[in-house]
């Protein structure tokens, strides 16, 4: 007769059978559902009516969503009405400061098909994108769209704007005067940090492609005259000099050499005294505890030819390489932290 095992198979199906859940997520983010009860609950008709969707599964989808604790509910089936949860009413809600809805749409549009490629991935060591196929790098493919770069650089914003704000809050800015974002994309982290110390001279720093992407937003955030665009290419040109510099999700796309050769860049720019302050998923030490730090660093194998994520210790070498005098390493939100280096 045999005995009931002393574990279950819960974790194993559950993470299994994850890409149901993660699918559950991204369409509802792709059809827009969370903005559209923005304004409060809405009657469960009323959600059909406004997303198109067919009555069959009308209420497992909505339920799910529930189960997952996406959305809150009242009531039963036609009865029902649905509710935003607190944390999805503030990320997902299109249009609000903390929107992070772009990167769930890039990964619904590109990472999820690139996904099902991995175990070629693991066994080649080579990009699963568009690269694959004898096409442009991911960065090549995105900046030849001007519409396409727009929406990464929006996604790359939304993503890191509970950063940006944590580390507004987290770091001590007030004896340091002039401030660049190394990568800046769309010059979110610079206006964030030029709103909240106003005595901060700030400067956003990326590729000529992004300039009019980064002065529209700077003009949205009411920022101009606090946050100049500089362009330039951070690999071929000077960094422009600073106090303090950030580099936010910028070196996990590169190779070790490239990380280094971008830290030493930085140190060079920064006055004495002043901090390269980098901000990513940087996975523990002992390489058990940040999930999220380590499948990202999954996700530079399917998206770039040598990138990869890392741990403080790997970070604290390279700045000792660099001749950064000390380091620290400040938690941000959930599995980001900023790791510092002091010239």
């Amino acid at each position: 007769m045999s005995t009931i095992p002393h574990v279950a198979p819960d974790r194993i199906l559950q993470t299994g059978f994850g890409f149901w859940a993660s699918k559950v997520l991204l369409s509802a983010v792709e059809m827009d559902l969370f903005s559209h009860l923005a304004d409060g609950p809405r009657p469960v008709n009323e959600l059909r009516e406004a997303l198109g969707l067919h009555q069959r599964s009308l209420y497992d989808y909505l339920d799910a969503l529930v189960a997952l604790g996406f959305l809150r509910r009242k009531g039963l089936k036609e009865g029902a009405t649905y509710a935003n949860a607190p944390d999805v009413d503030h990320y997902l809600v299109r249009g609000k400061p903390g929107y992070i809805g772009g990167m769930l749409q890039m990964a619904n549009h590109r990472l999820y098909p690139f996904w099902g490629n991995l175990e070629e991935a693991l066994r080649t060591g080579e990009p699963q994108n568009e690269i694959k196929e004898g096409e442009k790098t991911l960065f090549e493919a995105v900046y030849a769209n001007p519409d396409t770069l727009r929406e990464f650089a929006a996604a790359m914003a939304g993503f890191q704007i509970p950063n940006f704000l944590f580390l507004a809050q987290s770091f001590d800015f007030s004896n340091l005067e002039k401030y660049c974002d190394v990568g800046g994309a769309d010059g979110t982290c610079a206006c964030i940090l030029a709103d909240r110390h106003e005595h901060l001279d700030c400067v956003t720093f990326d590729l000529p492609e992004l300039a009019p992407i980064a002065q529209e937003n700077i003009r949205a955030r009411g920022m101009e005259g606090r946050v100049e665009v500089r362009s330039g290419n951070f690999f071929v040109d000077k960094l422009p000099h600073a106090d303090v510099i950030t580099m936010g999700n910028v070196l996990h796309d590169w190779s070790t050499e490239e990380k280094l050769t971008l830290i030493s860049k930085a140190h060079d720019a920064l006055s004495t005294g002043g901090a390269l302050i980098v901000i990513e998923n940087i996975i523990d030490d002992q390489r058990r505890e940040n999930v999220f730090g380590l499948l990202m660093s999954l996700n530079m194998l399917i998206e770039t030819p040598q990138g990869f994520d890392y741990s403080y210790s790997d970070f604290r070498s390279w700045a000792d390489q660099a001749g950064f005098r000390r380091t620290d390493l400040i938690p941000l939100a959930g599995p980001t932290s900023a790791a510092v280096a002091y010239k």
